[in-house]
Formats: C-alpha cells, structure tokens, sequence
C-alpha cells in the first residue's frame, strides 16, 4: 500500500543561503537521531555549471522498542513474523541523498533514500529548493516522501503509520533547523 507525505515551505531568505544553510543542517543538536552526515562523492559539471553531491546519513533507529522485539524475519520466507534474526534490531540507519545544484537556474533537486532493510521497507524522497514565484529573494521548498512496507502481512500498516508519522514530525524539524540556521547566519527574514 504505502503512504506518502507532503511538505511545502517557504524560506524567507535567497536562494543561495538556504541551499548553503541546508548543506550544513546536520549533525545538529536539535535532532540527535542524525548521527553523521559525510559526502561520499562531489563533482561539477563543466558546461552546464550544476554540482552533483552524493551523501551517506547515519540515523539512530527510531523503530519504537515494542516493534523491534516484535518483528523477525523468518529466513525460509523472508517475510517479517516471529523467527530467527530480528532484521528491526539494528542500532543505526544509512540514508543514501543526492543532490543536483543548479546555481544558474537558482534550484537544487534531491533525491533520498533508505539503504536500510531495502527488501522489506522503501523510503524515498524528492525535493526541490527554488527561487520562489512570490519573491525572487525568498526560496521554495517542496518534498514529496513515500514509505511502503512489505512482508509484515496485517502489520505493514502499523509500520508505515508510525514511519509517516516520524517522517512528517522529522520534516518540521528540518524547517524548524533550517529557519533558526538561517536566523543565526542571516539574521531576520527578509520582508516582502
């Protein structure tokens, strides 16, 4: 099945400060279950100009304790249920993110994903930073997630209801980041 979320902001500030701001969210202390955040590959297109980035994220495990105790993966059909190898027991989670700046085009496109339990769960993400429509000095940002659950049978549903959860409270958290980054860095939102 599946769920997906939704997130649309409006950052009071250029486009060139929240892209840089973004790139520097994380590690941060307002949200201890980023770990690390390391660029694994950056190169720049000569001609047209874009810097693709290439990062790995290392993420506390946020599977409530009650569901990793509950969920194993059976090794002979390799569906989640009560078996041998708790595969929700791990103490960390990788997210793979690239990204694609375009500083003529004044955007930055982003795609994620979760590198963790890839067989049973898909996490993906796009996002976009832009030059907003309302003010060429503010920027938009629009992220679009889908989470599906696979092999837990009747608990798929619980799962993606606690993952989007987290995931929509993670997404506020990151505005929440970025905006008090921005302020420190910037100073106050620019008017309209």
């Amino acid at each position: 099945m599946g769920v997906t979320v939704d997130v649309h902001e409006v950052f009071k500030y250029p486009f060139e400060q929240v892209v840089a701001s973004f790139l520097r969210k994380y590690p941060n202390p307002m949200d201890k279950n980023v770990i690390s955040v390391k660029i694994v590959e950056e190169k720049k297109d000569v001609s047209t100009g874009i810097i693709y980035r290439r990062r790995i994220a290392v993420c506390q495990n946020v599977v409530p304790e009650i569901l990793r105790k509950s969920f194993f993966l059976n090794s002979e059909s390799h569906f989640l249920s009560f078996g041998q190898v708790n595969i929700l027991k791990v103490p960390n989670v990788q997210l793979e993110e690239e990204s694609w700046f375009n500083p003529q085009e004044r955007n930055m496109a982003i795609r994620s994903h979760c590198l963790t339990w890839t067989q049973y769960a898909s996490m993906k993400e796009e996002s976009v930073f832009r030059e907003s429509i309302e003010n060429p000095n503010w920027t938009e940002f629009i992220q679009k997630g889908r989470i599906s659950i696979t092999g837990a049978g009747f608990l798929n549903c619980v799962l993606e209801t606690f993952a989007s959860t987290f995931l929509r409270q993670g997404a506020q958290k990151g505005i929440r980041i970025m905006e008090m980054l921005l302020k420190e860095q910037c100073g106050a939102p620019l008017a309209e």
